[in-house]
């Protein structure tokens, strides 16, 4: 299958990003023939639209909401410019899914393909110095030397400093591939020289097609799962697939129910707090304790959690208990926004029913709640309701107590 398959819904952003694979393609290949510009000067590749413009360029920003799909199309555009199957030399356009290139650069171990993501809050200067330096050199034996960001809008302002220069002037066959949910969570000085590709967020039916084709999901399932979620293809597969994270989805959409009096409002929080905090601890024991074991063992301490540390290495295992609890911090605050957007797609069903749109619901299997407050309530009231829930989520991001923040919401959700 091509490296373009697992991409859903985005058939006008794939049909550029082929054309520019083309272009890097007859770029390499003329330069391999000796027919490219002298050594450490950046080519221009040849021109592949009628205006004479390139399809190709040294930095692309892809953004969109989330579950568009914006690392799945960065991954498969960084796979296209590595590949090198023989069908190129007959016509056939990079991508193919099959050979060495692609099939490395998908799986995330191709030598010249960088892929970074976090799990912490935040990119820092010293990781994207690292980055900028690995951007520095050619290729090893791939075509392009690639550096795929899957989170650039955790980029500290420092960090996006530092990764300027190496956006404004690549060295050349090196090519950056930044993803963000908006062009506004990117620095404007580097947004300005990058391509910019928007995702749309993908067909809830072809959702289901691609859990069923690529997952194995029984199509019952599949679209279920694809309507609860509204098209997020991350959040899809795992409700369909985890038993767990369908509990807590059930136990969200209870919610609007619990809340007619102040104590339950404040029960209702405290259990949205605990489950959110629950999430982090079931990480914490599936990969600290790896980790811990891991960096142990590499200071040369002996085996097991009482070996004693050689001198000079308590400050190693300090900055790794740090980058543990920024990582808790995270999957906590995101296990939080998950059941956030769940209760904005109840309250958005309400809506639906209150102004008798002709629109499927998201949450049909809860149909009989959303039927009990719609009939409760007035549109008006459920449109304060979506806001107090979208004040949350910012709240949040500008790092409120998480406790207080959702209490406010139970409250202002009970008030209407």
């Amino acid at each position: 299958m091509a490296v373009w398959d697992d991409v859903v819904g985005q058939d006008r952003v794939t049909a550029q990003l082929a054309a520019a694979a083309r272009d890097a393609d007859a770029l390499v290949s003329a330069e391999q023939a000796g027919q490219g510009p002298p050594p450490g000067e950046r080519p221009e590749p040849p021109s592949a639209d009628r205006s004479g413009a390139s399809q190709m360029t040294h930095a692309w920003l892809f953004t969109g909401p989330p579950g568009s799909g914006r690392s799945t199309v960065a991954r498969a555009f960084a796979a296209a410019l590595q590949c090198v199957s023989p069908d190129r030399a007959l016509g056939g356009a990079p991508g193919c899914g099959f050979c060495d290139g692609c099939h490395t650069a998908l799986i995330g171990t191709h030598a010249d393909v960088e892929i970074v993501r976090t799990d912490l809050l935040s990119i820092g200067v010293k990781e994207t110095r690292d980055l900028v330096r690995r951007s520095s050199l050619s290729p090893s034996g791939g075509r392009w030397q690639v550096i795929v960001l899957e989170d650039a809008d955790r980029l500290t302002e420092g960090a996006g400093n530092v990764l300027l220069k190496a956006v404004e002037e690549p060295a050349p066959r090196t090519v950056w591939l930044l993803c963000a949910p908006s062009v506004e969570d990117v620095l404007p000085t580097i947004r300005s020289r990058c391509r910019l590709l928007s995702l749309r967020t993908p067909p809830v039916d072809a959702v289901a097609d691609v859990l069923v084709r690529r997952d194995g999901i029984e199509p019952e399932a599949a679209g279920r799962a694809a309507r609860a979620t509204q098209g997020h293809i991350g959040r899809a597969r795992r409700l369909a697939t985890d038993e767990r994270a369908r509990a807590r989805r059930t136990a969200v959409l209870k919610l609007p129910l619990r809340v007619d009096d102040i104590g339950g409002c404040l029960k209702a929080a405290q259990e949205l707090i605990d489950a959110a905090g629950e999430d982090a601890k079931q990480v914490a024991e599936e990969v600290d304790t790896k980790e811990t074991e891991e960096l142990r063992a590499a200071l040369g301490a002996a085996a097991g959690t009482n070996g004693r540390l050689p001198r000079g290495t308590a400050g190693a295992m300090k900055e790794l208990q740090d980058k543990q609890k920024r990582r808790s911090t995270r999957t906590q605050r995101d296990s939080l926004d998950l059941a956030l957007v769940d209760l904005t797609g109840f309250y958005r069903d309400v809506l639906a029913l209150q102004m008798g749109a002709s629109v499927p619901l998201a949450n049909d299997e809860v149909r009989d709640s959303v039927q009990r407050i719609a009939t409760a309530s007035t549109p008006e009231r459920t449109l304060r309701r979506i806001e107090a829930v979208i004040a949350c989520r910012e709240a949040l991001d500008r790092n409120v107590a998480p406790l207080l923040a959702v209490e406010a919401m139970t409250v202002a959700l009970r008030a209407g």
